[in-house]
């Protein structure tokens, strides 16, 4: 006998769980009702387990919603008909012999009413059929057509519900007549076996519902088969005896000379006692065959018996241990995942998830989908997942415009999978592993805030999800959860990078696809800045590279320019990617973006360099890398910095300046000093600012100016720097300035700790190397002749930095007990 599973196998065991759970905590039916109204849907769709054919998007999720007049076959009220239909086959099956054998027509009018009643229920279960929906077996579908149902119906078990539902006697009684008939129109009822093959769909699922005993239901059946099959042939051997023309020449005749004279009761229990010695082949001292007829029945029921017995025994050894294993396999995982929920107090949604999860996989092991194309050879199995799957890919808004080529290298090392519902296939900050593809189903976006959850949106066929952690590299920004049963293909994001990288073209459409779908998703956390800028979509991806820049995200922006895109392609005010990450702090984008060669002295409309904006917005570390680079490249940059300041008269920005160590008397490409500038504009807080930070007053045309207010300025200047100031001021100053010096000791001993190397790539490389402490020399000539003989190269063209990597061109600058690097190329840290 063929143990069979099919969906609704699935949902008693899993209705079975959750009750077997809620009595294990003690949990009343009225205490959870609002839990069950939450978990109802989630555990009906899964629990029927309605799985749609591998590469089909469109498929009836919900199988407890039915159209029109159709029934659902997992509806509690038709499953409840099912089950009193149930009882009226045990009746008309074991009623009908016992009538045929020992009733006479005259004393069971009652009877035959009743019988009657029993097929007229049994009329309208075959009308009930005809609105019934079915699962399609090949694909698994629910089907709620009409039509369809009707066809299936006629041309399998119609024609037999109809034949074991006629009720005979009363047609020939209103044909004929008689109330006693022939034979021949009792025998006619043997067609009403035919409904016990609803009882076999009992006895199926009981040996899966968990509450009962496996063996016990199973033996309960063995022994049911038994006694019916021992009724039905003492009966019929009892019909012989009494249908016999010659009086006493029969079994029962023999024993009992009068026995239509006999009560019922005796009748009926003699002729039990035959069948089952008869069975159990005990003997036959007091009960044995009289006549030939009865002897040529009881070696058919003999041969019979063999094959009864066989099938006893086989069933108990072979079946069960065999046939059954797969229920056994079933039936054990759900009891351990049920005490393992008990065990450990588990929240209900995960005990849903559980149970989904395993009742999934029992339905898709029968299916052996997955097993069967991986024995398959490998050209097979590629061309089997192009035809599935290929449909689904070449919708999919990420491979738009790419090559055919490239979607079969993906298409080929895609795995699909069934995910029940309520299931988190990806985890918020999970590492991005995998990719996946939605081909049936509904997944919802949540954002997890400390413990609290809020759906942000829901993604359906033909989307995907963790393509955002995949291609920037960085954790999953939200947990993605199937809300219905869903197919999900699923994709190694190794797999995806290594094939954009297969053909330049395809990776730049993979990109520009990702960006710009990205862009219109103002959920997503990728997309945060756009509002702020209110940009139309770029056709030559500048707003995509600002997009990047803006986010921080180094990995991928480094993704991107090797894409060969422009790295100073700016928006419509003139903003670079450099002017964003510089803006922002991203440290990291800024050297991605110096790495592919990008342009630091580009302006905005507003007239600022990246430079500029990472001072303004007081990243400091970012302006000291960029202005290393600046300064290599153009000279002038500390000039161009601080005459623009002065311009400007931005006092706050001419003080950061300062303090970043730029020479006060630098100039611009026009020749211009800060000073310069400042007088000319006659902005007196700025001329004082630069004087007393140490400005060369004698380039700058100070007939103008108020010499009175300049000279106070000079006398106010602070002591310790190295100016050049007018002829009768000089004296005084370096006198003033060498009795600062004794006054603090700094003409003693003065130590320096000198290292090799720029101070940002040795904190970059963690670099241990030990430094040289010595005494500060007079000149930098000096200094750098004492480092080049301590560190054993040639110093004379190095770069001295203090630890902030700020260039020192001065000896007076350096204090007491200063860290000093020195720079032996100056080009190292490009």
């Amino acid at each position: 006998m063929e143990m069979r599973f099919g969906p609704t196998d699935l949902y008693h065991a899993s209705s079975i769980m959750k009750r077997s759970w809620k009595s294990h905590h003690g949990e009343t039916e009225s205490t959870h009702q609002h839990e069950e109204d939450d978990t109802s849907l989630s555990l009906s769709s899964l629990s029927k387990i309605i799985l749609p054919p591998l590469g089909v998007s469109s498929y009836n999720q919900n199988p407890t919603e039915s159209k029109g007049w159709i029934i659902s076959p997992m509806d509690s009220r038709y499953r409840s008909w099912e089950s009193f239909m149930v009882v009226l086959v045990a009746y008309s099956a074991w009623v009908f012999p016992f009538e045929v054998a020992f009733l006479n027509a005259s004393s069971i009018t009652g009877l035959y009413i009743a019988d009657n009643i029993v097929d007229l229920f049994f009329a309208v279960d075959i009308v009930l059929t005809f609105l019934v929906a079915y699962i399609d077996s090949r694909t698994q579908l629910l089907v709620r057509d009409r039509r369809k149902i009707a066809v299936r119906y006629l041309s399998t078990w119609f024609l037999m519900d109809v034949a074991s539902t006629v009720p005979f006697e009363l047609l020939g009684y209103l044909f004929t007549g008689k109330e006693k008939l022939g034979l021949s129109y009792s025998l006619l009822g043997i067609l009403r076996f035919w409904r016990l093959r609803r009882v076999k769909q009992l006895f199926t699922r009981l040996e899966k519902d968990i509450r009962f005993s496996y063996f016990w239901i199973r033996c309960i059946r063995l022994l049911f088969v038994t006694l019916f099959l021992v009724h039905c042939a003492g009966c019929l051997y009892y019909l012989l005896a009494d249908r016999y023309p010659h009086q006493g020449k029969t079994w029962i005749g023999a024993v009992i000379p009068n026995f239509r004279e006999t009560s019922l009761w005796i009748r009926y229990i003699s002729a039990l006692y035959w069948s089952i010695t008869t069975m159990t082949t005990v003997g036959y001292g007091d009960l044995h065959a009289v006549n030939t007829m009865e002897m040529i029945f009881i070696i058919f029921y003999m041969l019979f018996n063999l094959g009864l017995t066989a099938y006893l025994i086989g069933n108990m050894t072979n079946l069960v241990v065999e046939g059954t294993r797969r229920t056994m396999e079933f039936r054990n995982s759900i009891e351990a995942a049920s005490n393992f929920v008990c065990r450990n107090h588990l929240p209900p949604r995960l005990k849903d998830q559980i149970l989904a999860y395993m009742c999934l996989r029992f339905k898709a092991e029968s299916l052996n989908q997955n097993h069967l194309i991986e024995q398959l050879p490998k050209t097979i199995c590629k061309s089997i997942c192009h035809h599935l799957f290929l449909p689904t890919v070449e919708k999919v808004y990420l491979f738009n415009g790419v090559s055919r080529e490239i979607l079969l290298l993906l298409v080929a090392e895609m795995k699909a999978e069934y995910i029940p519902p309520r299931e988190d296939v990806v985890m918020q900050n999970e590492a991005p592993e995998d990719v996946y593809i939605i081909v049936s189903g509904e997944v919802e976006i949540i954002d997890s805030d400390l413990e609290k959850e809020r759906v942000v949106g829901t993604l359906h066929s033909m989307d995907m999800f963790g393509e955002v952690g995949a291609l920037c590299c960085r954790p999953q920004s939200f947990t993605f959860r199937t809300k219905t049963l869903s197919q999900l293909l699923r994709l190694k994001t190794r797999v995806l990078i290594e094939s954009m990288q297969t053909k330049q073209e395809d990776y730049v459409a993979i990109i520009k696809n990702f960006l710009q779908h990205h862009k219109k998703l103002k959920d997503l956390k990728i997309a945060e800045f756009l509002a702020e800028g209110g940009e139309e979509e770029d056709p030559n991806m500048a707003i995509n590279l600002l997009t990047v820049a803006s986010t921080g995200n180094a990995a991928f922006l480094e993704e991107l320019l090797k894409a060969k895109l422009d790295p100073d392609n700016g928006d419509s005010k003139g903003r670079t990617p450099l002017h964003i990450a510089a803006s922002k702090g991203h440290e990291e984008c800024v050297l991605v973006l110096l790495r592919h060669g990008c342009n630091i002295h580009l302006k905005d409309v507003n007239g600022n360099t990246a430079l500029w904006e990472a001072l303004s917005t007081n990243h400091q570390s970012i302006f000291r890398i960029l202005f290393h680079f600046a300064s290599i490249s153009d000279p002038h940059t500390a000039g161009d910095l601080l005459c623009t300041a002065a311009r400007r008269n931005d006092l706050t920005m001419m003080k950061k300046l300062l303090k970043q160590g730029l020479n006060v008397d630098s100039k611009d490409r026009q020749g211009k000093t800060a000073i310069q500038i400042a007088v000319a504009e006659n902005n007196i807080d700025m001329v004082d600012l630069l004087v007393m930070n140490g400005a060369d007053v004698t380039a700058a045309n100070t007939q103008d100016f108020n010499s009175t207010t300049l000279n106070e300025m000079l006398q106010k200047r602070e002591i310790g720097h190295h100016i050049t100031v007018p002829d009768d001021l000089s004296n005084e100053r370096l006198l003033l300035k060498k009795k600062e010096e004794e006054e603090h000791g700094k003409s003693s001993c003065t130590r320096v700790s000198i290292y090799r190397g720029h101070p940002l790539i040795r904190k970059q490389n963690c670099s241990r190397e030990s430094g040289r402490l010595i005494r500060l020399p007079s000149s930098m000539e000096e200094l750098k002749n004492i480092a080049g003989k301590k560190f054993g190269f040639d110093a004379r063209n190095a770069m001295i930095t203090d630890e902030e990597g700020s260039e020192i061109d001065s000896i007076e600058v350096i204090r007491d007990n200063d860290k000093l690097f020195i720079v032996e190329d100056q080009n190292s840290f490009m």
